[in-house]
């Protein structure tokens, strides 16, 4: 007589990640954790050398955004099972550096007092349900002018470290010099990054930063730090955020900004990521919830490590399209993140010329929504406009935002179509309109 047959134990990644039921295996989500981590490595690169503009301990950026990254990707995968990655957001690392420290005057430790904040109120709106109801009620041209806007924010920010533009008292802006080695270099990388993507390349705008760095060296007298070395100090930026700063007058225009963005921007990758992976079904929409949850808990942690508001990122996508259903995609790239805290001296040595390319390739595709706009109706098309329009031009995605929302309502209620504006777009826009009377658009 046979004896009675014990049932297999399903292995810890299959009881953690439920491969089976997601049709996938531990070989799949691995290899799609590393495609998506090489389409997004190129930030542990790109947001030093943004936030050292502001004044930040390059070192200690580096380390903080390694960590984030990691800790954050980890939450996702491990809470959430959702194969996203979540990093330093780009554009807001910008705003954080050139507008709120480097244009508004603020030390960073109050702008990062700021990014604490917002991240409060992005994890209170997620914990309550107030998250759906505030993007429900933000109309789709706004949505869509927040991208675009930030994509010209980038362009301009890219162009200027590129030395491609220069400031002129005749025009403000005009052509740089275009025999500078640097110059040179930020251009060959940019055509690498699109010929790269152009063939599907998954780390073309790694490679291009890692491309034009290595020709720095031969070619524009960069300095060599060196490949690899135990982690900087974290210490600098750990804890560093000023929180009653941050309350301040001045930056409670920028908290709300910042909450704005980061509504829209993980909101919107989260469900767009999702939908692609087929878990936006019946029985799986549970876990939207707690991915939620992790982005918004994200913001708040890099905060007080030292970084820029994090979010999930797009890149994500690249992933899912190798396959990649569970939380082990995610929790393989916080691995990888991880590694990355060992390649400090080279992340130190790359000039802003070499990450210019990169910054103006994200810019490009972020123009690409301009298509869904609904150009016949111009109480849509305006404010959206003004909105990206005058992010570039003022140097200030928050006022950009600001006249945005403002020409949105009056355009709406003028025109004698105010029931079609939500309650929430009316709060908005009295807030920033109340701001403008108040300080006459100073800062």
């Amino acid at each position: 007589m046979d004896a009675p047959r014990h049932p297999v134990r399903p292995g810890l990644l299959e009881r953690v990640f439920r491969l089976s039921e997601h049709g996938t295996d531990v070989r799949t989500e691995v290899l799609a954790g590393l495609t998506t981590f090489l389409t997004m490595a190129y930030i542990v690169f790109v947001n030093p050398s943004i936030l050292a503009e502001a004044g930040m301990p390059k070192g200690a950026v580096f380390v903080a955004t390694c960590c984030v990254a990691a800790i954050g990707s980890a939450v996702m995968g491990l809470f959430a099972n959702y194969p996203i990655a979540l990093a330093p957001g780009m554009g807001l690392n910008a705003y954080f550096a050139y507008v709120v420290v480097g244009q508004m005057g603020y030390p960073w430790p109050a702008a990062l007092g700021a990014v604490f904040v917002s991240g409060l109120c992005f994890l209170v709106v997620t914990l309550t349900g107030l998250r759906r109801i505030i993007v429900e009620g933000i109309p789709p041209s706004m949505r869509i002018a927040l991208t675009v806007g930030i994509g010209l924010f980038l362009a301009i920010i890219a162009l200027k470290n590129a030395g491609v533009v220069v400031a002129s008292p005749a025009t403000f802006v005009t052509l740089g010099d275009l025999h500078n080695p640097g110059t040179v270099l930020a251009v060959i990388g940019f055509l690498m990054v699109a010929v790269l993507s152009a063939r599907r390349v998954k780390a073309a705008l790694l490679t291009s930063i890692l491309t034009v760095t290595g020709l720095s060296f031969a070619v524009a007298g960069n300095t060599f730090s060196g490949v690899v070395s135990l982690p900087p100090s974290l210490t600098p930026t750990l804890f560093a955020l000023d929180v009653p700063a941050a309350l301040s007058g001045g930056l409670l225009n920028v908290v709300l900004v910042l909450f704005l963005v980061e509504l829209f921007d993980a909101t919107g990758t989260l469900m767009g990521v999702a939908s692609r992976a087929g878990l936006l079904v019946e029985g799986r929409m549970a876990r939207l919830d707690r991915a939620l949850m992790a982005d918004s808990s994200a913001i708040f942690l890099g905060s007080l490590l030292g970084t820029s508001s994090t979010t999930a990122y797009l890149e994500s996508a690249a992933g899912v399209e190798e396959g990649g259903r569970t939380g082990l995609t995610a929790a393989t790239v916080a691995v990888l993140f991880l590694a990355c805290l060992f390649f400090a001296p080279l992340a130190g040595s790359v000039p802003p010329y070499a990450t210019a390319p990169a910054l103006f390739y994200v810019a490009c595709l972020m123009l690409r929504d301009l298509v869904a706009l609904d150009w016949d109706d111009i109480t849509e098309v305006i404010p959206a406009c003004v909105t990206a329009l005058l992010m570039p031009f003022t140097y200030s995605i928050a006022t950009g935002v600001s006249f945005g929302f403002i020409t949105y309502a009056v355009l709406k209620l003028l025109s004698g179509r105010a029931r079609e504006v939500k309650p929430v777009v009316w709060v908005i826009a009295a807030v920033f309109l109340a701001k403008f009377i108040e300080t006459g658009g100073s800062h």
